[in-house]
């Protein structure tokens, strides 16, 4: 089944692991640097597949797509960017391409989206064309490893209305995920409908959702709209969706399945054309075995999951968000500020159990109560106090890892230059064995937590003879 790929990479290190992994497969590979070099070749032979950087020696790999689809309109186009941002994803979408990996990619998965878009050539359809946005309105920031798989799942549920489940710890995000997906979407056109289950009471649940009919209830003095026709067009997006109580669960499932909704003391049908995106913090399915939350609804809504990431996993991007929120905090009118180094240092040391609303409080805090224009890390401390550096929930000051690498140092006293090597090599087995232990032997998630590679993490477990499956927890 391979062929003939064109590689668009100036990178030559890159370009030469992908060469030798490909030519592994079996492909026919012509490699060029630049988009000059590529329109030659694709106006010279056909190919089976192209696979091209976004930033090249003579322009913007993505922007020039236009002469690629005029040469070859049937070609698959895989992307790869190191301009890791939501924006980058959405244009990669927006041009068709058949996937998008961001700088440090996953060989082994590269390598089987290049054989797939091979084989799937003839069957691939084409998407709707979007315009572009500008990537300073994206809702999103951030460009650790973590926040690059949420926005490449962002961009394949663009172009469809699949149910999209959002789960995260409070104050990550989900309801900027949402937003996202409306606003680049093809329903972006209609509303944005966002109701908190958790906030309202819950003998009202069902009235604010589908509407309720003149004296249905006490107090119903007149006909009142819910949100799904609020919505009707657009996006329902219902917040907290582990708060809903059990009726209108059933309730909500029956209108997933219908598209139909009833208002509560009405015996008419209405039909309604939303798309469902729903959030929660909560662990659904301890709550189905609980019979707290209906296992139906569950796989109703969980069509596409998206996982945020806690602050705390993605600690590389406190900088780029504190930056954004200081803009932010200028726009609505609170002195202009910037960060020094070391503050910078000291915020991404804390604990950050709030996550980025947590983060974009503090912000604003220090923007305000700032006496200089330039905050370092003693006047950081001075306004938010002093915060012991990170550690697990339940752990002391100094607990767990922390504590066990004061004590090795203290006992071991490794030679100077070998400090790190030593400490790897004691700390590495139990490391990994304390994330497969908080995942249950899930190496994939063990490996999101400890932000490695997967492979990388698989690689180790066998060195170091890890067995992973005693991790596992009983069904």
């Amino acid at each position: 089944m391979p062929g003939t790929l064109l590689l668009v990479e100036d990178d030559k290190a890159i370009a030469t692991v992908i060469i030798a992994a490909l030519e592994d497969e079996g492909f026919d590979i012509i490699h060029c640097v630049s988009i000059e070099e590529r329109d030659a070749q694709l106006s010279a032979r056909g190919f089976d597949v192209m696979l091209t950087d976004v930033m090249l020696e003579d322009g913007d790999g993505l922007a020039s797509l236009g002469s690629v689809r005029d040469r070859a309109p049937d070609m698959p186009v895989i992307v790869l960017s190191a301009q890791n941002t939501l924006d980058t994803a959405v244009r990669a979408s927006d041009s068709e391409a058949f996937e998008y990996f961001p700088k440090p990619f996953d060989l082994d998965e590269l390598v089987r989206a290049v054989v797939q878009a091979a084989g799937n050539r003839s069957e691939e359809e084409p998407a709707q064309a979007q315009e572009s946005m500008d990537g300073d309105g994206m809702p999103l920031v951030g460009r650790s490893p973590a926040m690059q798989g949420v926005y490449r799942m962002i961009t394949r549920v663009l172009r469809n209305d699949l149910t999209v489940l959002v789960t995260g710890e409070s104050g990550t995000g989900k309801e900027l995920v949402a937003e996202a997906i409306h606003q680049l979407g093809s329903r972006r056109t209609g509303p944005f409908v966002a109701v908190n289950t958790a906030a309202i009471p819950h003998d009202l649940v069902e009235s604010e959702l589908f509407g309720h009919e003149k004296g249905a209830f006490t107090g119903a003095v007149a006909q009142a709209i819910g949100k799904f026709e609020q919505a009707n067009g657009g996006t329902l997006f219902l917040d907290e969706i582990g708060d809903m109580p059990a009726e209108a669960q059933t309730r909500l499932l029956r209108a997933l399945q219908s598209g139909q909704i009833r208002r509560v003391g009405g015996r008419q049908e209405i039909a309604v054309d939303v798309r469902i995106i729903a959030a929660t913090n909560r662990d659904l399915e301890p709550m189905i075995a609980a019979g707290k939350f209906r296992e139906d609804l569950f796989y109703r809504l969980n069509v596409v999951p998206i996982e945020l990431p806690p602050l705390r996993d993605r600690r590389e991007d406190i900088e780029v968000l504190s930056h954004h929120f200081l803009g932010q905090a200028a726009e609505d009118g609170l002195p202009r500020r910037q960060l020094t180094h070391d503050a910078v240092a000291a915020l991404e040391a804390r604990g950050w159990r709030g996550n980025v609303r947590e983060l974009r409080n503090v912000i604003y805090r220090l923007a305000l109560m700032s006496r200089e224009d330039a905050i370092d890390a003693a006047s950081l401390t001075d306004i938010l106090g002093q915060e012991a550096p990170f550690h697990a929930e339940g752990e002391g000051e100094r607990g767990g890892i922390g504590a066990a690498l004061d004590i090795w140092l203290a006992r071991e006293e490794p030679v100077s230059g070998t400090v790190y090597a030593s400490a790897l090599a004691a700390f590495e087995k139990p490391l990994i064995e304390h994330a497969l232990g908080q995942t249950g032997g899930n190496q994939l998630r063990a490996a999101k937590h400890l932000g490695i590679n997967r492979n990388t993490l698989r690689k180790r477990i066998g060195e170091l003879g890890i067995e992973p499956d005693r991790f596992a927890r009983p069904v």
